[in-house]
């Protein structure tokens, strides 16, 4: 096997053994499922570029070189052809899409492998190894053998060639195999998972790809955050004809989250139609049933017979974006009743609509609650729920995605209250979780004012708050991981865990530690004023910040990893039917928290007594 990081930079001896240059690139055939290497490019003297062919010239690769079958004076450049493309330039460090994991990875190393002289493409390495690879081979070596310590293996993380698309370099032109997989060529579900990832100028040239069909049906994919971003980045032109491709309610959804210049503008651009509709939905208050409805539902007379509504669906009624039930209303378009498209089929054409239709029908009033209408959805297994205003006068329906999505949402937002997991727009990440921890700084501040202020054993009793509360929030995170806690096979292993919790409680622990440093630094400064002719020196101040500041970044690590390892084994009991109790959860963090907590302050005491000679 061989590795694309491994091989640049090697030799290349020509067949006298002569040293002629080093690798800087391999090209390979985009149309076979294993693209085979096609081409070697490499620096000769004075960093000249040559491009080779490898079926013509190369005669062996190894770990060390690549020899050729002729001599210097004997070789024939060769170009890039339409359908190859350089493995180091176009696919090495770039971000890729994975289109069988719907995800978006960066490429750290490519494998290959040979055989009789050929070299193929095996996959792209998006993992911890490649990184490692890069860096050193020694390192990788290194770090696999600590990770067997603990029972775990440093496993390859590789994409293959047919479920790779490119975001920074078009491929439009080049003739990929039967097999490969685009990104355009997918369900717009998964695009929009995809785009998710993105930033916002990938997401644009990912759309450039994208027909207006397509291009709807994506955006109304899209979680609520994105959809307006999207639209907001087209042009004028293509964003007012995206929007009238999309269902009136999901559009409608879009422009209202515009700025008011830019929504009227596309409106304006947009068919009569369209647009009335979409401006109709506008008026309805948010998380309402007027708010999540569509004005596009099916209706018929009473007087019709079923040849009539059926020769009514093939025609003007096909374009509506969901026909389970077809609704019975009078003249005033008051609701009368309701037949499925089961009675529709099983009755003879013959048959007067007012002999099958039901007209005990689930309504909803347009300012419902949408929660509740879509628990009265799910509770009767409706399809679709009609939406009328205080006349009886059919206005939409609610539809059962819609249902889906208003409850999805529901629940996400009861799970976070009740873990203390809610968090606050528009921060994500690790910066996400400390920003949500920011009372951590008042009860650091408090301690530092009442260090001077409060005699010692109500100092130890504030410390004692401090670390009660940052335990209880270490805890509730853990219990939520246990509520979502995932499959067997899918579940993350325990290091990459310990891994990432450290990351998070190293950030949190730096920018406590810094503000209580700093308050510390500013503490001492403002005693020595208070006192003329008691002053500090600079030395002692900065080691006497760094030792507070120490106290809190590393109780707050210690904290954050004690928390994943307990999740880790709440998460074993439960999966074998044990009751998990939060409040053991939260009281061993705390324990936990505690004995760290003092063990550091105890120890800093002793170094600041040290430190300032008292």
């Amino acid at each position: 096997m061989f590795y694309l990081t491994r091989m640049l930079g090697k030799p290349v001896v020509d067949a006298a053994g002569d040293e002629i240059g080093t690798i800087s690139d391999v090209a390979i055939a985009t149309r076979e499922v294993f693209p085979r290497v096609t081409s070697l490019a490499f620096l000769g003297p004075e960093k000249t570029p040559f491009m080779l062919s490898w079926r013509k010239f190369v005669a062996e690769i190894d770990d060390d070189r690549v020899t050729l079958n002729v001599t210097r004076d004997a070789l024939r450049f060769s170009y890039l052809q339409p359908d190859e493309i350089l493995l180091a330039r176009d696919l090495l460090s770039q971000q890729i899409v994975d289109t069988q994991g719907m995800k978006v990875v960066r490429v750290n190393d490519l494998k290959l492998s040979e055989s009789r002289n050929q070299l193929r493409l095996l996959g792209a390495e998006v993992g911890v190894r490649g990184i490692l690879r890069g860096l050193s081979p020694a390192l990788e070596r290194g770090v696999q053998r600590i990770v067997r310590i603990f029972g775990s293996e440093l496993t390859e993380d590789l994409i293959a060639w047919n479920y790779m698309d490119l975001l920074d370099r078009d491929l439009s032109h080049v003739q990929l195999s039967v097999t490969h997989k685009r990104l355009h060529e997918l369900h717009p579900a998964d695009i929009a998972d995809v785009l998710e990832k993105l930033t916002p100028a990938q997401r644009a040239k990912v759309f450039e790809h994208l027909d207006n069909s397509q291009a709807a049906e994506t955006i109304s994919e899209l979680e609520d955050e994105f959809q307006a971003d999207v639209i907001d980045d087209l042009g004028s032109q293509r964003a007012s004809d995206i929007l009238e491709m999309m269902d009136p309610d999901d559009a409608a959804d879009v422009i209202g989250d515009l700025p008011y210049d830019k929504a009227e503008a596309l409106l304006r651009l947009m068919g009569m139609k369209e647009s009335g509709a979409i401006r109709g939905l506008l008026g309805y208050r948010e998380k309402t049933a007027g708010g999540i409805m569509t004005p596009e539902v099916t209706t018929i007379s009473a007087e019709w017979t079923v040849q009539q509504v059926i020769e009514h669906l093939r025609g003007e009624a096909a374009e509506n974006e969901s026909i389970y039930y077809i609704y019975v209303t009078d003249d005033d378009d008051r609701l009368e009743g309701v037949i499925s498209l089961r009675d529709l089929v099983v009755s003879e054409p013959g048959t007067l609509v007012a002999d099958i239709v039901t007209k005990d029908v689930f309504t909803a009033d347009v300012d419902d609650d949408q929660e509740d209408v879509a628990e009265t959805m799910s509770k009767y297994d409706l399809l679709a729920m009609p939406v009328i205003d205080e006349t009886g006068r059919l206005l939409g329906i609610v539809t059962v995605d819609d249902a889906l999505a208003v409850l999805e949402e529901e629940s996400a937002e009861d799970l976070q209250i009740a873990t203390g997991q809610r968090a606050r727009e528009g921060v994500s990440g690790i910066w996400r979780w400390v920003s949500r921890r920011g009372w951590l700084v008042v009860w650091s501040l408090l301690a530092l004012v009442a260090a001077a202020t409060i005699p010692e054993a109500l100092i130890v009793l504030l410390a004692g708050t401090v670390v009660l509360r940052i335990a209880e929030d270490v805890a509730s995170h853990a219990l939520s991981r246990v509520i979502e806690s995932e499959d067997e096979e899918d579940k993350m292993p325990l290091w990459r865990r310990i891994t990432g919790d450290a990351l998070a409680g190293t950030g949190l622990g730096l920018v406590v530690g810094l503000v209580t440093g700093a308050i510390t630094w500013l503490f001492i400064g403002l005693t020595d004023w208070l006192q003329p002719g008691g002053e500090s020196e600079t030395l002692i101040r900065i080691e006497v910040t760094i030792v507070v500041g120490l106290v809190y970044a590393l109780s707050v690590l210690l904290v954050s990893v004690a928390g994943t390892l307990v999740a880790r084994i709440a998460e074993a009991a439960a999966s074998r039917g044990r009751r998990v109790s939060g409040t053991a959860v939260t009281v061993t963090l705390m324990i936990v928290g505690a004995l760290s907590f003092t063990g550091f302050a105890y120890m800093a005491f002793f170094a600041i007594r040290s430190i300032t000679g008292s």
